[in-house]
């Protein structure tokens, strides 16, 4: 019997583009593509695997350091490298940039994220969101916009758990199956339903599987043959011939009631790829193979296996097992493409385990819910246009008079206008973050991050942080949170740090690069005067140091004083191992004037610069110090009489240690 497999269900992108730093990758290979399609070779060739450009380009790429190694299907590497850039409308089908992706790509170069809509999101990612409202994916006859789905069901049911977003919201394809889903999960949340039961339903009503199941259940011998025809394994049936012998010990275990067939059963699980472990974690309780072999009937749980009373009701729950287990691992392994996507457009909040809207896309999209279903399912014409929300579809024209309405609402306050809202956004805005830091960035948590930092196992610090952002960018939104800690959270941390974060409030890295400095911002009291601090990082090793950072350092400090004339205003500067050299000369612009370029007459006497290495900061998190403490450390220390390198040494880290 030839059984085909058929999708039904949808994932974002292609798992071969699920990359780390997300936002900064799209942007540079937008860049990549443009000057790769503006060389004379390449002018007037077309995308084909027969011309040999798709090579061409997976060699551009390599040579532009945007990809490693040696694919062995250069063509194919470099058609799946660009196919998700191709179904969010930023490339046409032959990888020239659309109208959107020409402007995402302006966007990034001009460094200009700035909002500039009634949404609130930045420009970058307000692109995002009109292309993630055109894109679609396609099932045979049946064509969905994901994006659209998901903003309905997040309308109507106020959440999605991240087991609901990972397993079931990728169901929906057509407009029944987004309503059974919606009611499906409402019914999961009383406790009457569960996930494994909400996607088996799902699987039997495809024809396919139906069909299988038939046809398991009147074979009247099951081989290994049977087993890999009733798999419908989407790449090739022979992947389902490791099932074979896991299906026969389990019969000997649950059937045939041999207790001693458990081993045959943890043997089996060793040879079965990608679905092995998720099948011992659904029979036992316990991962210790020693615990299973030394008592298997009470470490086996499954109450599905451990019900049946022939062999029919085994093939039966065996089959069913089989195909939701393999459903969950793809969904699984596309819950952080999805993600990523979603992400993308500032909108979406994935926190305390839970996907929510934001609070004025929240609001948008309640005022127009009834109306999303019927663009939901069908494609747009107008996807590779950077277009207005309203070209996409008209009633998808903001209203702020709506908007205004339900966050007063939502909020039992009077505004008269969104500008007005600005206040309790804000206060919103920080009442997330001062919660993202009290349960993410603990001082405990933030030391273990400077250590890898330190290390640079940069693999660990996106882990702990965000792997949408490079470790530069972490570092000094690391530092600029340890700092707002020891300020005792007082200032706008958010705008002081001139970082770029997505909807949750963590950075992301942009192609673009070139971020700016912390400048905190301390009103006087009776430890220091009103001033001005501005925070420098930097991972430069010490050769690179005195190169990059004593010209730039300066340079930055003292310009920000000739313009805002407080002549307060100090830097800290903090890297990984100082350079002496670099300690020297900050220590010596005590004494140097700095003058403006274009007017000589107006200068200012000398500039205090404070290095710090990463050791330091470490050392403030451990012995509690607050920045009323560290103001007199680096004043002491600045007024000193010391000139050489070891100033750094005696002022500052032994007073750091000792206070």
């Amino acid at each position: 019997m030839n059984l085909k497999y058929k999708s039904f269900y949808w994932c974002l992108g292609t798992t071969s583009f699920r990359t780390r730093n997300f936002n900064k990758r799209i942007e540079l290979q937008l860049s990549l593509l443009r000057d790769f399609w503006s060389l004379d070779e390449n002018r007037d060739k077309e995308w084909s695997e027969r011309n040999g450009i798709q090579v061409a380009y997976y060699e551009f790429l390599k040579k532009s350091d945007f990809i490693w190694g040696d694919a062995p299907n250069k063509s194919k590497d470099a058609r799946e490298k660009t196919s998700g850039l191709v179904s969010l409308g930023l490339i046409y089908d032959n990888r020239r940039l659309t109208e959107a992706g020409e402007e995402l790509l302006r966007i990034s170069e001009s460094n200009d994220f700035s909002v500039d809509n009634v949404l609130g999101v930045p420009a970058d990612s307000f692109i995002y969101l009109k292309q993630l409202l055109k894109s679609t994916v396609s099932f045979d006859d049946i064509e969905v916009r994901p994006f659209v789905v998901m903003v309905y069901m997040l309308v109507r049911l106020k959440y999605l758990s991240y087991s609901e977003f990972k397993y079931l919201l990728p169901l929906a394809i057509d407009r029944n199956t987004t309503l059974e889903v919606i009611e499906k999960i409402k019914l999961l949340r009383e406790g009457k339903t569960s996930i494994d039961e909400i996607v088996f339903s799902r699987i039997m009503e495809r024809e396919n599987y139906r069909e299988a199941l038939d046809f398991f259940l009147t074979e009247p011998v099951v081989t290994e043959e049977v087993i890999q025809t009733v798999g419908i394994n989407r790449k090739s049936r022979k992947y389902d011939k490791a099932y074979y012998p896991l299906y026969c010990a389990l019969f000997d275990l649950c059937v045939s009631k041999d207790v001693g067939a458990v081993s045959d059963v943890l043997e089996s699980l060793k040879n079965i790829n990608n679905t092995g472990t998720l099948w011992q974690q659904y029979l036992f309780d316990t991962s210790a193979q020693s615990a299973i072999k030394k008592e298997p009937l009470k470490h086996f749980r499954s109450d599905l296996f451990i019900g049946v009373k022939n062999e029919e009701e085994f093939r039966c729950a065996f089959f069913k097992v089989l195909h939701v287990i393999k459903v969950k691992r793809n969904l699984s392994d596309y819950f952080d493409l999805n993600r990523r996507y979603m992400k993308t457009t500032d909108i979406i909040l994935f926190e305390d385990n839970n996907v929510t809207l934001d609070i004025i896309p929240k609001n948008y999209f309640v005022s127009i819910a009834k109306q999303l279903l019927g663009i939901a399912f069908s494609s747009s014409d107008v996807l590779w246009k950077n277009c207005a929300l309203d070209e996409i579809a008209p009633f998808l024209l903001p209203d702020e008079d709506i908007i205004l309405e339900g966050i007063n609402s939502e909020f039992s306050l009077k505004l008269k206008s969104l500008q007005e809202a600005s206040s309790i956004l804000e206060r919103q805005r920080y009442i997330r973050f001062n919660h993202l830091v009290n349960s993410r960035f603990t001082d405990e948590n933030i030391i273990a991050i400077l250590d890898f930092i330190s290390d640079r196992n940069d693999k660990e610090v996106q882990k702990m942080v965000t792997d949408n952002a490079d470790v530069p960018t972490i570092f000094e939104y690391i530092l600029g949170i340890l700092w707002y800690k020891i300020s005792d959270c007082h200032g706008k941390i958010l705008d002081y740090m001139k970082l770029s974060l997505d909807s949750d409030l963590l950075p992301k890295t942009h192609a673009s690069g070139g971020g700016a400095d912390i400048v905190y911002e301390y009103e006087e009291c009776n430890e220091y005067p009103a001033h001005s601090l501005l925070l420098e990082a930097t991972l430069t090793d010490k050769d690179n140091q005195r190169r990059m950072e004593m010209e730039p350092v300066s340079r930055h400090l003292g310009n920000y004083i000739l313009r805002t004339q407080n002549l307060d205003a100090y830097c800290v500067f903090v890297t990984n191992k100082l350079n002496v050299n670099v300690v020297s000369d900050f220590r010596g612009r005590k004494y140097i004037p700095y003058y403006d370029t274009l007017n000589p007459d107006n200068f200012i006497e000398g500039m205090k610069i404070i290095p710090l290495e990463i050791e330091d900061l470490s050392t403030i998190l451990k012995r509690k110090l607050r920045y009323d403490d560290l103001y007199g450390i680096f004043e002491t220390a600045f007024q000193s009489k010391v000139v050489s390198y070891k100033w750094y040494e005696d002022y500052i880290t032994t007073f750091l240690k000792k206070i």
